[in-house]
């Protein structure tokens, strides 16, 4: 029996999926054949099922690494529901007896997956049990947040290639659903893949309509706002959806003033008590709630197949996060409704929350304490009383800079050998620094999308490098009229060609269009440029 055989039965038998989509076996059989394997699937597209079938075929557990204990939770609940072997969690909120019984679990192989957080894996006990376990499949999870690239990025997953090579480097499989050819690049290259397979399946989505109307004043769009979510909740056909807001207190304003008016909506974000917060979740999963009113902070794992709608109250900080969080609509393939409601004062917020003081004072004793060590020394070790959040902070932007030495363990051993003090300080903030001008130029990118009299679908795709040359038909630009097919000028630079620019240094061109393409420098972010410019001033060279 074939490997594709043999994942289509597993698949059936033991979780009920009578078909795999071509990309989920694709990355299967990858996976068999014993590669290492980079997916990059759009949200609801089944991503967990890549890992779940071949760990059924392999000998060793399944190890997940996943940034949140509800995301942890929702796939255990998942593979629970099925004839799978079970699965169980380690993570901060478990009682010891409580961690030591899914030790066990796993160690008797009455457990075939154990969902851990990126944190989890600088203890070096959790290191030790895992290298016990003889792990077959080392799962990365939201795989885009071990890049600097990513819109989401968690500097605890920078620690994760020393844990895969602790771990003798079993099959490693990266998943996403937002990553650029270049964050594709990064996570390959961070996480130390090896003979890697990428998959990569389109980032359209063409049952989402998508749209943005624009004001010139707050409270003619905060009306306007609650008037959209009226309309949509009082079709039974359209009535459950999402609204994101960009602060907290947005958040609890919208949902009290629908609440008002008999719509059945809860805030959802950060500051709220996590019973709160499972509260909301369960609540709208079982179809409770209506509508969400949430932050940011509402997104992982949300997997409601017949979400209508989702609608945004301003901007958000990129169009990585905004595709993230509009992907929550349509999962079932059904129309629905996207609409972002911009106001151009409202990057004024965003500027300011990408404009944060750099990190300065951390960076230096983190560096102070690393140029003064003697040994390897554990991550949680280093620099007591220091918060963990800000000491993990200043660690990775000093391995970014290339500044650190590291044991085989994972455990730090001090800076690189030769370098000064206060040049890996200096080194480590040139890189915080060039992070942040990537910030910016990504709301630089949200803001063309809004204001784009071209087709919004093509702007998006293109964003993440791929070209659609017709119009969509489904988006309030093409219904309006304004926007016209892609037919690409005669540049000498085609999407994902490598680029030098004598100013911003290496780049990869993103999108090509009529009169404008849109590259990814290295240390300046997104630039669009003139095509007119780029041909006449030889402003970009191919970079070898």
């Amino acid at each position: 029996m074939t490997h594709a055989e043999q994942l289509r039965r597993l698949a059936a038998e033991k979780f009920g999926w009578s078909r795999l989509r071509d990309e989920q076996l694709a990355a299967m059989e990858a996976v068999m054949a014993g590669h290492d394997v980079l997916a990059v699937l759009p949200t609801g597209s089944g991503k967990s099922a890549i890992y779940q079938v071949p760990a059924l075929l392999l000998d060793g557990p399944a190890l997940v690494v996943s940034p949140l204990i509800a995301l942890q939770h929702d796939q255990i609940e998942g593979i629970r529901d099925s004839e799978a072997p079970p699965a169980v969690a380690v993570n901060s909120t478990q009682r010891k007896a409580e961690r030591d019984q899914a030790w066990e679990a796993v160690s008797e192989r009455g457990a075939e997956y154990i969902f851990l957080a990126p944190e989890q894996l600088a203890r070096d006990d959790v290191r030790t049990r895992l290298a016990d376990l003889g792990v077959s499949l080392f799962v990365v999870d939201e795989a885009h947040c071990v890049s600097a690239w990513g819109h989401d990025f968690r500097p605890d997953y920078l620690r994760l290639a020393p844990v895969i090579e602790r771990l003798g480097h079993p099959r490693v499989i990266a998943l996403t659903a937002t990553a650029a050819p270049p964050v594709r690049e990064d996570i390959a290259s961070r996480l130390g893949l090896r003979d890697h397979r990428e998959v990569v399946a389109s980032f359209d989505r063409p049952n989402l309509h998508l749209a943005v109307r624009r004001w010139t004043d707050d409270t003619t769009k905060r009306n306007a706002i609650l008037s959209d979510v009226r309309a949509l909740t009082s079709d039974p056909a359209s009535r459950t959806g999402l609204l994101y807001t960009a602060s907290r207190k947005d958040a609890e304003f919208y949902a009290d003033e629908l609440v008002n008016t008999g719509v059945r909506a809860a805030a959802y974000h950060a500051g709220m008590g996590s019973a709160a917060r499972d509260d909301v979740h369960r609540r709208f999963m079982a179809g409770d709630i209506d509508v969400v009113v949430a932050t940011s902070a509402f997104g992982m794992g949300i997997d409601k197949p017949d979400v209508r709608f989702v609608l945004h109250a301003s901007v958000v900080d990129s169009l990585d996060t905004y595709y993230q969080q509009i992907g929550r609509a349509g999962r079932d393939d059904e129309p629905a409704t996207v609409v972002l409601h911009y106001r151009p004062e409202d990057l004024g917020l965003q500027k300011f929350l990408a404009g944060g003081k750099g990190p300065e004072h951390a960076v230096q004793r983190v560096a102070r304490a690393l140029h003064d060590n003697t040994g390897p020394v554990a991550v949680a070790d280093l620099v007591p009383g220091t918060p963990a959040a800000q000491r993990t902070r200043a660690i990775n932007l000093l391995d970014q800079a290339g500044a650190l030495t590291t044991a085989d363990t994972g455990d730090l051993v001090g800076l690189r050998s030769g370098l000064p003090f206060q040049q890996a300080v200096d080194q480590a903030m040139e890189v915080f620094d060039a992070h942040r001008r990537l910030i910016r130029s990504r709301l630089e990118m949200m803001r063309q999308y809004a204001e784009t009299s071209g087709c919004r679908r093509q702007h998006l795709l293109g964003y993440f490098g791929e070209h659609k040359q017709d119009r969509c038909g489904a988006c309030d630009t093409c219904d309006a009229g304004t926007a016209e097919d892609q037919h690409p000028g005669t540049s000498h630079f085609p999407s994902g060609a490598s680029v030098h620019h004598r100013e911003w240094g290496h780049g990869v061109v993103m999108s090509v269009e009529q009169d404008r393409l849109t590259v990814l420098f290295d240390d300046a972010g997104y630039r669009t440029l003139s095509l007119a410019a780029v041909e006449d001033r030889d402003l970009l060279v191919p970079d070898s």
